[in-house]
């Protein structure tokens, strides 16, 4: 049976002091594939497995893996490498102030963690490095926060939108000033909760979360960013490919790949296209079928929430759209060098022909 909450006034709620967690989740792109049984095998990494929830499929799970030195970052809670090539770092850093100053705090954190990341990071790539497929430090990186409130008893989930909407607007998009209606509407439009004493707010780089049962919750934001960081990866592989068009790099062919038979050894466009989308269907459909809600309507609305604000379909719309052009191209081309290819064979056979008959000739 939920508690009554006591009736308070909004200035008695402006100078509440609040207890809680900023979690920060980091995912560094750093290779093509990780050999998760060297890793496991190497006397310098100490990794561990993950334990999924009952929400994660346990098929290409994560790695854990120690930093080298917990002292420096005593609020890294969680780091893994995954087997596709990306590492990521979760933080969970205490708070324990009024809405109105933890605006400022927020940002301070965030300009904290933000370069300590990356530290924590490279120490973990130069363990791997030897087990990493085209390592690189780093491609891309992508982010995530997450405030996170414990709940009082004085105070609903309803009753912290209605007091603290502005200040909550205004953490989600770090900002110490207040936003305009417009941007907290739209903001706060996002907002879920199970029980009445629940309030979950989810926005483009940053959730507000006043649930007793949070825990559960977090797996879901790691996974979204993970996500995130492998769709601007292809995205931004596929945009290096039609620059190469546009700019016919593509085109500096030696000689030998237009012979017939064996071209295909010095240049095929469709093969190669061919390899870079199952390249990207492994592992997008790994990322998106390693989580399971049947039948979980609350989850599946979190989730929902989560891949809507990361703006994930677009990123996949994106990378469908640019594979389309790339591929149309790609196909012209390969016509053109297969008529090349049709062409030389035909002069070669005629050449042929037209010796045997000189031979022939000469003979008789």
């Amino acid at each position: 049976m939920e508690k009554e909450h006591h009736i308070i006034t909004k200035q008695q709620a402006a100078s509440h002091v609040f207890s809680g967690h900023v979690y920060m989740f980091f995912a560094f792109d750093i290779g093509e594939d990780i050999n998760f049984e060297a890793v496991k095998q190497s006397k310098e990494c100490k990794t561990s497995p993950v334990n999924l929830s009952k929400f994660f499929k346990n098929y290409h799970a994560p790695l854990a893996i120690d930093t080298a030195d917990n002292k420096k970052s005593p609020y890294c809670v969680d780091a893994k490498i995954h087997q596709f090539g990306a590492i990521s770092i979760t933080y969970k850093v205490p708070v324990s102030d009024t809405f109105k100053n933890l605006k400022s705090k927020l940002i301070a954190i965030d300009e904290e963690y933000q370069p300590r990341s990356i530290n924590d990071a490279l120490e973990i790539y130069q363990q791997i490095k030897p087990y990493i497929s085209k390592p690189n430090f780093f491609h891309l990186r992508s982010y995530y926060t997450i405030i996170q409130i414990e709940c009082d008893p004085e105070f609903s989930g309803s009753q912290i939108k209605e007091y603290f909407s502005h200040e909550i607007a205004a953490l989600l998009r770090f900002e110490t000033q207040t936003l305009s209606e417009h941007h907290k509407r739209e903001i706060l439009t996002s907002s879920v909760g199970y029980f009445k004493t629940d309030l979950i707010i989810i926005d483009t780089e940053a959730a507000f979360m006043y649930d007793p049962q949070y825990s559960e919750l977090l797996d879901f934001f790691e996974l979204g960013n993970i996500q995130q960081l492998e769709l601007q990866y292809f995205d931004k592989l596929l945009d290096k490919q039609m620059t190469a068009i546009y700019e016919d790099k593509i085109r500096a062919l030696p000689i030998l790949a237009y012979l017939p038979f064996i071209g295909s050894k010095y240049f095929d466009p469709v093969g190669e296209l061919t390899k870079l989308k199952v390249d990207i269907s492994v592992i997008t459909e790994r990322l998106e079928n390693s989580i399971k809600l049947v039948g979980e309507t609350y989850f599946s609305e979190i989730y929902d929430q989560i891949v809507l604000n990361l703006d994930l379909k677009n990123w996949k719309d994106s990378i469908e759209k640019k594979f389309k052009i790339i591929k149309e191209v790609q196909y012209d081309y390969q016509n053109k060098i297969d008529t090349t290819r049709e062409d030389i064979l035909t002069t070669l056979i005629i050449i042929l022909i037209m010796t045997e008959l000189v031979v022939a000739i000469i003979k008789h």
